[in-house]
């Protein structure tokens, strides 16, 4: 694809082989596009028939395959959901995975810095929160109530004193019980809640549990390899005596925190310690043309100063998976990947589903018909760059530069996985709006088209919307989103921070039977 568009056309055209072009504006009936007229209206972002289309006939974008022609296609006609379908091929459509096909020399490595906060342990922060966590459902109110005690909307004095500290949050969820104590499902959630209690992002850590609960603290503890210490607390509600008194000694170990955690500040640090989780919600026909490629321009950018970038969400890379174990540094990490993919194939056919449930009734408003098509625009997020290592759900992140992490689609979920894996930042974009932020990791917004970021600028913190309209280039856009990355990892605040999102966003992945 071009690095820039042309902006006195009313459609684009990404590749030559495509049969599709996308409307920049809504088409008009008996317009022009190339050399075909219009017929009926077409909206902004959708597709247009290049030439005529047989049925059955494959139907490219990015010269890559996103469906098949359900009935004959004419030139000028609206190409969607009406007469383009993933075929009958659908789990089983063909893929070359040509492992290792495109692997790259590593680019030279360049150097730049932001202003972290340096642990003890090397790790670099790019927030200092102290975090409350619970172990399970049944705590999450007493959870809320410590945090709230410290909240500034609710005490404006409770941390007055304390300058370097950007608060303390509560991370509570819908689980921890009521389910196999080693199953599938717990291991997700013990992994997640550790990946968050030694997140460099949080300076301090209290979990607190009810105390019958299936997932014990000292059985978390055991098998996540934690011990307890003065930044890091456990205790229970039953052990305490009550709520009351529970809120109590929440209010007062956060206290014995408190001048530890403040007790630090930003320092110049390399930007080889940031690790950016790659989100994409809300998306829309112009997602894989401008803001997730200029992210992925961003990406390949932080790869080459020795950054961590983590691509996930793997319902919506599906059909598009092969352009990523062509990337693999080895055969072993693009069959780790492939693996992946065949184990969402066996999980939502026994829960009765289909890896082609997607895209969401908002993606195919927004011009997006199959999920072929909206996981090929997804993947352009992770740039160019080597495919290092793939990881499962919240799985420590080790590996240096551009790495996948197995997660669902839904962007809650699979941030939080990222976020547990180590991520101290996220960058999210989106084509129909969001309002998502994420704590301890501050969290960029992205629209993929200016009439977004007109309708919804006091939540997006870039305009990709730039690219499509002519006035900006993939490359420019990729480094401003760079740039961003290095301000906002230095302590300038985001839109959703500003907002105060952030603690009702933490939602581990749940697996398996409710019981």
């Amino acid at each position: 694809m071009s690095s820039s568009i042309t902006n006195n056309v009313p459609f684009i055209r990404l590749h030559a082989q495509d049969d599709v072009l996308i409307a920049r504006q809504q088409l008009i009936g008996g317009s022009q596009v190339e050399q075909a007229t219009v017929k009926g209206l077409i909206p902004a972002g959708h597709k247009v028939a290049a030439h005529d289309i047989a049925t059955g006939a494959p139907i490219r974008r990015y010269n890559q395959i996103i469906g098949f022609a359900s009935k004959p296609i004419h030139a000028g006609e609206h190409v969607h959901v009406h007469n383009c379908t993933i075929g009958e091929e659908k789990g089983s459509f063909t893929r070359d995975y040509a492992f290792c096909a495109d692997v790259q020399p590593e680019s030279a490595k360049r150097s730049a810095q932001f202003m972290g906060y340096q642990r003890k342990n090397g790790r670099v922060a790019t927030r200092n929160y102290i975090g409350i966590l619970s172990s399970v459902n049944c705590s999450a109110t007493v959870v809320r109530a410590i945090a709230d005690h410290f909240s500034r909307r609710y005490n404006s004095h409770a941390l007055q004193g304390f300058a370097n500290i950007d608060g303390v949050v509560a991370l509570t969820h819908g689980t921890g019980c009521g389910m196999d104590h080693s199953g599938l499902g717990m291991q997700l959630l013990r992994r997640t809640l550790a990946g968050y209690a030694t997140h460099a992002n949080f300076a301090g850590v209290l979990v607190v549990g009810l105390g019958c609960e299936t997932n014990q603290l000292a059985a978390w503890l055991d098998h996540s390899h934690l011990n307890e210490g003065p930044l890091l607390r456990t205790f229970n509600i039953q052990d305490t005596g009550g709520t009351a008194q529970t809120i109590a000694k929440g209010i007062a170990i956060v206290n014995e925190m408190l001048p530890i955690a403040n007790d630090c500040s930003r320092v110049a640090c390399d930007v080889s310690h940031l690790t950016v989780g790659l989100q994409c919600g809300g998306s829309d026909g112009y997602s894989g043309i401008s803001a997730n490629p200029a992210l992925g321009v961003a990406v390949d950018l932080l790869v080459e100063h020795g950054g961590t970038a983590i691509l996930s969400e793997t319902p919506e890379i599906y059909g598009a998976e092969h352009l990523l174990t062509r990337r693999a540094i080895s055969r072993e990490v693009g069959e780790k990947l492939v693996h992946r993919i065949h184990w969402w194939e066996h999980y939502t056919d026994i829960n009765e589903g289909e890896m082609d449930n997607n895209p969401s009734p908002g993606n195919k408003a927004g011009g997006l018909t199959t999920i072929l098509e909206k996981s090929l625009g997804a993947v352009a997020k992770g740039g160019t760059s080597n495919l290092r290592a793939v990881y499962e759900y919240a799985e420590p992140v080790t590996e240096h530069g551009f790495v996948y992490m197995d997660t669902p689609g839904y962007d809650p979920v699979s941030a939080t996985g990222q976020v547990a894996g180590g991520a101290n930042l996220i960058c999210f974009t989106t084509g129909r709006g969001s309002a998502y932020g994420c704590a301890p990791s501050p969290s960029l917004k992205l629209s993929t088209n200016s009439a977004l970021w007109q309708r919804q600028q006091e939540d997006i913190d870039i305009n990709c919307g730039e690219i499509i309209d002519g006035t900006s280039s993939l490359q420019t856009m990729g480094e401003h989103i760079f740039k961003l990355m290095i301000a906002t990892a230095s302590g300038q605040a985001s839109k959703s921070e500003q907002h105060g999102y952030g603690q009702s966003e933490f939602v581990p992945w749940q697996v398996g039977a409710v019981m």
